[in-house]
């Protein structure tokens, strides 16, 4: 495939950020422009690859499949490794970054994190710091060679990922007490729909690919945020309402949450060290890392974000 092919790819194009993106870039863009880069692209829809979809292979943690994975493909959404983790998670960012430009990426669409709000270099919050380094590489590369762009999408905190903030409440077998390390008030966080942010996103890419020279966010840190704060206090009532229970927060040490057996059985935020790694996001969320709202989402989507509370409400539905 040559270069000139301009092709625009997503990877990983599979999970729930990146499936909403290609779905919606569908959307916005040919089907025969599009290249989708997953560790198991036979699970790419087949409604997809019938329209003209091109599929590839590539797995972050095989990094030899990273090698010639973006040839042909002119801009790259790349979306983060799935960890908390810090230096191997930006390990293979930047493998995959310096990969793409060998290749011929021109510009690169990197979907990060919205702890700092939509400019702060640093955060407490550990899940962020491999974001942070990646995107601190991103503005290096830009510096040193003005024919690579970039565009930093800080994803707001999504209201399907409450479990995370909430010692893994869950819906469908409530607990009446959630213990974290965080007394519930103050700023809280300004979460959005998954399938909104992979939306906007969506619109982002295209708008660069249909009007380079136009694009408004060349070298630029954009943040997709909901329209409201809301407080881990408040959250957790919309979460007692939709679950049909009266739930109170509890705040516990960082070791006491990291012990409780919801925690030790979370995939990736397990118990002890990593436990007490994840919960540095409550330190950020108390210091308003993550209630900074923008209306950039709206004005992407063209209508008011979901809110956070008709989003668990619907969740609340599918789990009765």
């Amino acid at each position: 495939m040559s270069q000139s092919s301009a092709k625009t790819a997503i990877f990983p194009a599979s999970g729930g950020l990146g499936g909403s993106t290609s779905r919606h870039l569908l959307d916005n863009l040919p089907a025969t422009e599009i290249v989708l880069i997953a560790r198991n692209p036979q699970k790419i829809s087949k409604a997809w690859t019938d329209a003209g979809v091109e599929t590839r292979y590539a797995d972050y943690d095989k990094e030899e499949t990273l090698k010639d994975v973006f040839v042909g493909i002119k801009h790259l959404n790349l979306i983060s490794y799935a960890s908390i983790e810090h230096e191997h998670r930006f390990k293979v960012h930047k493998l995959a970054i310096d990969e793409a430009i060998r290749n011929g990426v021109s510009h690169i669409t990197y979907s990060s994190l919205a702890f700092g709000g939509d400019g702060n270099p640093t955060s407490l919050a550990y899940v962020m710091q491999a974001h942070l380094d990646t995107e601190k590489y991103l503005a290096s590369i830009a510096k040193e060679h003005s024919a690579f762009t970039y565009t930093i999408v800080r994803q707001g905190l999504y209201s399907e990922s409450f479990p995370l903030y909430t010692a893994f409440f869950d819906l469908k077998n409530p607990t009446k007490e959630i213990c974290i390390p965080h007394d519930g008030k103050g700023a809280g966080i300004a979460w959005a729909k998954q399938d909104e942010l992979g939306e906007a996103t969506a619109k982002i890419i295209a708008q660069h690919v249909h009007s380079e020279a136009g694009f408004p966010y060349v070298n630029r840190t954009l943040l997709l945020s909901g329209p409201e704060d809301w407080s881990l206090e408040e959250s957790v009532a919309v979460l007692g309402e939709a679950a049909k229970v009266e739930v109170k927060t509890k705040c516990v040490t960082k070791e006491e949450y990291a012990s409780q057996p919801s925690i030790n059985g979370a995939s990736g935020y397990g118990s002890g060290e990593a436990g007490i790694k994840w919960a540095t996001a409550f330190d950020a969320i108390r210091e308003g890392e993550a209630c900074v709202t923008r209306t950039l989402l709206g004005d992407l989507l063209g209508r008011e974000p979901e809110s956070f509370d008709r989003t668990i409400f619907e969740m609340g539905k599918v789990s009765s």
